[in-house]
């Protein structure tokens, strides 16, 4: 009977172990998880600083699920001092229309570990679980998985980018690349669709240090994401309206880099760019 006892201890140190993030942190299994396609409240733990800690990830469903179809998935992070919830009336002419489910995390102390963070998780590791736990649930289409993200969200869509290989395209708003995400060969090529104010006094669109952060300029960054996926160095400009867009072609894998410089918006784009959504999914739609 000891004997018994010392082998299942074993046995659950090795599964706990072999969840453990990059830096020690501990993802359990979803301790909700409906195996039913609907709108629903996830819960993920992980251990935080020594705590075990109860993550929240909103996912938004169709109002009407059709069961013969497989749904694209958009991921959406909020900006530091945000809540997962802003994202479910941004979304929802999308989300209920069933043009693709809405996948919303919530941050640890609202913010995304970038660093310099109020937040010591390791966010790579507790989107990793929410992307296990989608495998359960069935009408998703997990070969086309999309990242929008605002501000501190946007520098983890930029992360993820980096370091994971399930995004098929991402989407940074009113952020750029920061000097400590590396892009390496083992960076999956994917499509960007960048998104800076030019009137942004939180972000610097010409680059420099904030928030603990350095940034390059948000030009810099786009052709960084370029030069990364053997695009073309110089990219075709073109004015829409008052704004700018920029974009690299002749990319490996044809992915696709494009920057929207938004002349008058700031922080809040949105405000001065409300079609901004659409535009990102329209993007995301050509893919």
């Amino acid at each position: 009977m000891k004997q018994m006892h010392i082998l299942s201890f074993l046995m659950i140190f090795f599964l706990l172990s072999s969840c453990k993030g990059n830096d020690g942190d501990v993802i359990e299994t979803p301790t909700v998880v409906e195996t039913t396609l609907k709108t629903q409240s996830l819960t993920i733990e992980q251990e935080i600083d020594g705590s075990l800690v109860s993550r929240s990830v909103l996912i938004q469903a169709p109002l009407v699920v059709d069961k013969s179809k497989s749904y694209p998935v958009v991921f959406a992070f909020h900006g530091r001092g945000g809540k997962n919830t802003s994202w479910v009336n941004s979304l929802k002419e999308f989300t209920n229309a069933g043009t693709f489910v809405g996948v919303y995390p919530q941050g640890h102390l609202n913010s995304w570990n970038l660093g310099p963070e109020p937040s010591n998780a390791d966010d790579v590791a507790f989107v990793n679980a929410v992307m296990n736990a989608l495998e359960d649930i069935p009408n998703l289409n997990l070969d086309r998985v999309f990242a929008v993200g605002t501000s501190n969200g946007a520098g983890m869509v930029n992360l993820l980018g980096a370091k994971t290989t399930y995004f098929k395209a991402i989407a940074p708003v009113v952020s750029q690349l920061i000097t400590s995400i590396e892009l390496t060969q083992q960076t999956k090529p994917l499509s960007i669709f960048q998104v800076n104010g030019a009137a942004d006094n939180s972000i610097p669109i010409e680059g420099g240090n904030k928030f603990g952060h350095t940034f390059l300029s948000a030009l810099e960054s786009a052709e960084k994401w370029a030069s990364q996926f053997g695009c073309d160095s110089t990219p075709t400009i073109k004015p829409v309206g008052e704004n700018t867009t920029y974009s690299f072609g002749n990319c490996t894998d044809n992915v696709q880099i494009n920057y929207l410089r938004v002349e008058g918006g700031g922080h809040n784009i949105v405000a001065s760019y409300p079609t901004l959504w659409s535009d990102i999914w329209q993007f995301f739609q050509t893919l």
